[in-house]
C-alpha cells in the first residue's frame, strides 16, 4: 500500500497481482495484474466504443488507465488528459498503461479548446474525491467536447455515480446533454445502489447493451453478470 498527498491511496494484491486506486473513499481504478479493469462500467464503456467503431479515443481522466490500456491493445488511439500527474505516473507504473500512450497533464476543458483533432469518442471520467468537477458538467464544456468530435459516427460517454434508484443525477445532466446532441441513452443497473451509470451522446441510437469483450485474469464472472445487470433506459423528467 503506497499513500500520497490529498488521501490518494494505492493497493496492491501480493496474491493476485491485481491493484486498485483509491482518492478518499472513492475507488478509481481497480485492475488484474496485466492492467485489465475489473470494473464492470469500463468494460460497458469499452464495448460501447468498440461498437462505434471508434479509431482515435480522447479521455478526460485517467484514474489507473484501464480503459487507455484496453482501447491501446485494440490499436485504437487513445489520448489521455488528467489534471494530476500523480494519475498518469502511476496508471504507468502500476496498472501497466503502455507509455506509448499519448498523455497530457491539464484541465480537460482547456485541452478540448486547444487541441485541433477531432475524435470518434470523448470519454469523460473524471473526480476530484468530491465528484466530477462542476466546470466538466456545463454547457460550455459539452459544446467543447461536441467541437472535437468527428460529424458522424461518434460518441461522447461519461461515467456517474447514481446512489439509488431515487437519484435524479444521470437525469439532470442527461437533460442539459440534449440541449448539445440530439440523442442521449443512459446504461444503468436499475435496482442497486451506489452503482456506476453511463451517460451516452451522439450517434448513440443503435448502441447496444455490451458483453464482456475483455476477460481479465480473474473475476470475469462476476464481470458478466454486472454487465447483464446494465440496459439503456429513458431519461426521466427531473422531480
Amino acid at each position: 500500500m503506497a499513500r500520497g498527498k490529498d488521501s490518494l491511496v494505492l493497493v496492491h494484491d501480493n496474491a493476485s497481482g491485481g491493484v486498485s486506486l483509491w482518492q478518499e473513499t472513492h475507488n478509481q481504478s481497480d485492475a488484474d495484474r496485466d492492467g485489465v479493469s475489473l470494473a464492470g462500467y469500463i468494460h460497458a464503456m469499452f464495448g460501447l466504443l468498440l461498437q462505434a467503431r471508434a479509431r482515435r479515443v480522447l479521455m478526460i481522466g485517467c484514474g489507473g488507465g484501464t480503459l487507455a490500456t484496453m482501447l491501446h491493445r485494440r490499436g485504437i488511439e487513445t489520448v489521455v488528459v488528467d489534471v494530476d500527474a500523480r494519475s498518469i505516473e502511476i496508471a504507468r507504473s502500476y496498472f501497466s498503461m503502455p507509455r506509448e500512450i499519448e498523455t497530457h497533464v491539464g484541465d480537460g476543458l482547456r485541452f478540448l479548446v486547444k487541441e485541433p483533432r477531432r475524435f470518434d469518442g470523448i470519454v469523460l471520467d473524471a473526480f476530484d474525491g468530491k465528484g466530477i468537477p462542476p466546470h466538466l458538467l456545463t454547457g460550455a464544456f459539452f459544446r467543447a467536447a461536441r467541437s472535437r468530435m468527428r460529424a458522424r459516427g461518434a460518441i461522447f460517454l461519461m461515467n456517474l455515480i447514481a446512489k439509488d434508484d431515487d437519484d435524479r443525477t444521470a437525469d439532470r445532466i442527461a437533460a442539459r446533454l440534449r440541449g448539445v446532441w440530439r440523442s442521449v441513452r443512459i446504461l444503468d443497473s436499475v435496482g442497486w445502489i451506489d452503482r456506476n451509470a453511463v451517460i451516452a451522446a451522439g450517434a448513440v441510437r443503435d448502441l447496444r447493451r455490451p458483453p464482456l469483450l475483455v476477460r481479465p485474469a480473474r473475476s470475469a464472472a462476476k464481470l458478466g453478470r454486472d454487465l447483464k445487470t446494465m440496459a439503456f433506459r429513458t431519461v426521466r423528467p427531473d422531480a
